[in-house]
């Protein structure tokens, strides 16, 4: 059974050490397939856009530069030829594929050799829980610091994606942050120091704090409750009912036979009205 130091949230040293799964730690360490994998990895970076032009792709040298014979000067072809300045490069790069394929079961033994290597040599260590609220580098740096570990390529996985300790640690030389999934062989032997944490090996979510007692009075700020106060003002005021404007209700009361009544006047005084004849 291989063990690492575990540590504490706050990045103390806890009581006791933790021992690993058996079934990823079990000393196993193949050095020709992290060899072949390191070499895979790197190969498929690779962009394979180098390239040169030979005496076919460079421009002029179309005719001799001077007749055959008796010159007195060794016999020439072309101005492009290799041997001539701005003639063509030989044997130069071409663009390729530099693809190494892997296969998975490969992979995985890359990778649990790996981690079977740091943790022999005691460069694997547990963490309880990646303790971050939010993105603070500083915070994530205190972690390190009380670990130990300032100054070393460290390599930190989470269990699952931990945003938070993502943008923490992204703009921290010489430390990486990813889930305890996606990690490879390359990462790890990139490392000085591998932190785990500890839900990542366990398969269980790492335990939260215990909430303080809600009973207990919490500080509240003035601005808070200045805030509160105006807020719950608008709120009442908003579900009041409105009241009628004096001149609205009155036009709402007024009987609507009025305007009836002078419809049909104004009916009979436009009949009664005389036509005016056309020019």
């Amino acid at each position: 059974m291989i063990e690492a130091t575990l540590y504490t949230a706050a990045g103390a040293k806890a009581k006791g050490a933790f021992a690993l799964p058996a079934e990823t730690f079990d000393g196993t360490v193949n050095r020709p397939v992290l060899h072949q994998v390191v070499r895979a990895y790197l190969n498929n970076q690779r962009q394979g856009t180098a390239a040169t032009k030979t005496r076919s792709f460079v421009s002029g040298g179309n005719q001799k530069p001077w007749r055959q014979k008796g010159t007195g000067r060794a016999r020439q072809g072309s101005t492009r030829a290799p041997h001539w300045r701005g003639g063509g490069v030989v044997f130069g790069p071409s663009p390729r594929d530099y693809t190494t394929g892997v296969p998975r079961k490969v992979k995985a033994l890359a990778r649990k050799s790996a981690l079977n290597a740091r943790a022999g040599e005691g460069a694997l260590h547990v963490l309880e829980r990646v303790a971050l609220e939010g993105p603070k580098t500083r915070a994530l740096v205190a972690l390190l610091e009380a670990m130990g570990l300032a100054g070393r390529k460290v390599l930190l996985l989470t269990h699952g994606v931990h945003r938070a300790a993502w943008l923490s640690g992204r703009n921290v030389p010489r430390l990486q942050v990813m889930p305890w999934s996606d990690v490879s062989a390359y990462d790890v032997l990139w490392s000085d120091a591998v932190v785990v944490e500890q839900g990542a090996l366990t398969g269980q979510a790492p335990a939260e704090p215990l909430e303080a007692d809600a009973s207990a009075p919490t500080p509240v700020r003035a601005k808070s409750r200045a805030a509160a106060k105006a807020k719950a003002a608008k709120t009442a005021k908003a579900a009041a009912p409105r009241k009628p404007k004096p001149a609205r209700a009155a036009k709402a009361a007024a009987p609507k036979k009025a305007k009836a009544a002078k419809a049909p006047a104004k009916k009979a005084a436009r009949k009664a009205a005389p036509k005016k004849k056309g020019k």
